[in-house]
């Protein structure tokens, strides 16, 4: 499970989730999408990085990112 760290009106998060869906859609892949602007501890940590994708075991890439780094991180 990927999560995508973005929010509201960011368009590299709106880039982010087009690639999130095109990985998907060719292979088996889950992800969810958190807006940080609802939490204030996310707005702190990916506030001035986002998109940031996050794995479930930790790990973690900022954008740009590609298909292959979302396939890679979705395999860890």
């Amino acid at each position: 499970m990927l999560t995508l760290y973005g929010t509201s009106g960011c368009h590299l998060c709106d880039q982010a989730e087009a690639l999130l869906v095109q990985a998907a859609s060719a292979r088996r892949l889950e992800w969810r999408y958190v807006d940080i602007a609802l939490d204030d501890a996310l707005v702190e940590r990916y506030g001035t990085r986002i998109p940031v994708l996050l794995s479930a075991d930790g790990g973690e890439t900022g954008w740009p990112f590609s298909l292959l780094d979302i396939v890679k991180l979705a395999g860890k």
